[in-house]
């Protein structure tokens, strides 16, 4: 049998402090998000291997996050490939996201105690650090855990896997909308701080509305909505 064609993603340095498992798992879901590994395109657990220099096992590992996060799919005699990313399924799944989101931000704002608050704002201030520093990749990870803090207070099980389930197309949205403009940085970081002055006063309708704006804005500015200037922003 030949060897398997290498894939497009680069090896792993030795001298990361993450476990490889998660490493793969980072280094393939950008390699999605950015293009490298195209919707549609078969996986193969040795190439992989082969080009991240480790074995299978975390690759394997990586594979089945990636595939509990809908980033990859296996199909019937294709074996495991890249799912559909493309824009038409990036409206459809960004729309439902916004709804989700809005909802949580709706219920941590009724529900979240002093700790929670405490553990946003603090999250609030690294992305405004990392905003400052001009580092997108900073600000996506700051901001991915901002969501996550509001998706955990809610206390509401069902909706804290419906949006682990939508977590790639968050990402995705995410690296797309932090990338597109220069601007983009400080009016992120300005619509969270948004977000937190709503939950900090315990309004949900203010909360759930400020949350559905943002995450429609930044779907519009990454290119996977039309853009709406009549769009309503909370103020």
């Amino acid at each position: 049998m030949s060897a398997a064609a290498p894939h497009p993603v680069a090896r792993l340095a030795e001298e990361d402090t993450l476990s490889l498992a998660e490493r793969a798992y980072r280094r393939l879901r950008d390699a999605i998000v950015q293009g490298a590994l195209p919707s549609g395109s078969r996986i193969s657990e040795r190439s992989l291997a082969a080009s991240l220099g480790i074995s299978a096992q975390p690759v394997r590992e990586a594979l089945r996050r990636l595939e509990q996060d809908g980033m990859v799919v296996t199909l019937p005699r294709r074996g495991t490939v890249v799912a559909d990313f493309g824009p038409e399924r990036q409206a459809e799944m960004g729309r439902i996201r916004a709804a989700l989101e809005g909802a949580a931000a709706a219920l941590t704002a009724g529900r979240a105690d002093a700790e929670a608050l405490a553990a946003l704002a603090a999250q609030l201030a690294a992305m405004r650090e990392a905003t400052a520093a001009g580092k997108p990749d900073l600000v996506s990870a700051a901001n991915e855990r901002f969501h996550g803090l509001i998706h955990e207070a809610t206390g509401n099980v069902f909706l804290i896997r419906s949006l682990a389930a939508l977590r790639a197309y968050d990402h995705f949205g995410r690296v797309r909308a932090l990338n597109a403009t220069p601007t983009e940085l400080p009016r992120a970081l300005e619509e969270h701080a948004g977000i937190l002055a709503a939950l900090q006063a315990r309004d949900p309708d203010l909360a759930e509305t400020r949350m559905r704006a943002h995450v429609l804005r930044s779907l519009e500015v990454g290119g996977l909505l039309p853009t709406t200037s009549t769009r309503n922003h909370a103020p």
